[in-house]
């Protein structure tokens, strides 16, 4: 199968980045939007994700992979439909890429991040994984 490419947000003060390579993998829980849940849904075992910190900050900081498929979030009432996934951290960008960067790059224009800014986990193009990649100096 080809390997999807996943942007999820977070905001730092409640889990950032450094919260995340220290703890060494984490369950992303707590995701209540019915779009999002259909993306957690769709990931799969080493999909790559784009780790954004929301609000404070407003940037692309780094890079994860998908270690394990939905399951139900253990934070969600019993026999909610709400998933969660594993995330593990792979490495932090070399640059952070700042939405202020995303919205002046061309090949980002139809980005979810900008069409969606609300939602919480979203799908990304190839290209737009790459020039993310590109921006973040990898």
């Amino acid at each position: 199968m080809t390997t999807q490419y996943w942007l999820v947000k977070q905001e730092p003060t409640d889990y950032s980045w450094d919260d995340f390579v220290r703890d060494g993998r984490t369950a992303w829980t707590g995701v209540r939007n019915y779009a999002a849940r259909l993306h957690l849904r769709a990931m799969r075992k080493g999909d790559q994700v784009f780790f954004y910190h929301s609000n404070e900050g407003k940037c692309v900081v780094g890079l994860a992979k998908v270690a394990a498929t939905a399951y139900p979030d253990p934070t969600a009432e019993a026999e909610s439909g709400w998933v969660a996934v594993d995330l593990v951290p792979v490495q932090a960008l070399a640059e952070p890429v700042t939405l202020a960067q995303i919205k002046a790059s061309p090949p980002l224009k139809d980005i979810a991040l900008i069409r969606q800014s609300r939602l919480s986990v979203m799908p990304l193009r190839a290209a737009e994984f790459k020039q993310l990649q590109k921006l973040g100096g990898r």
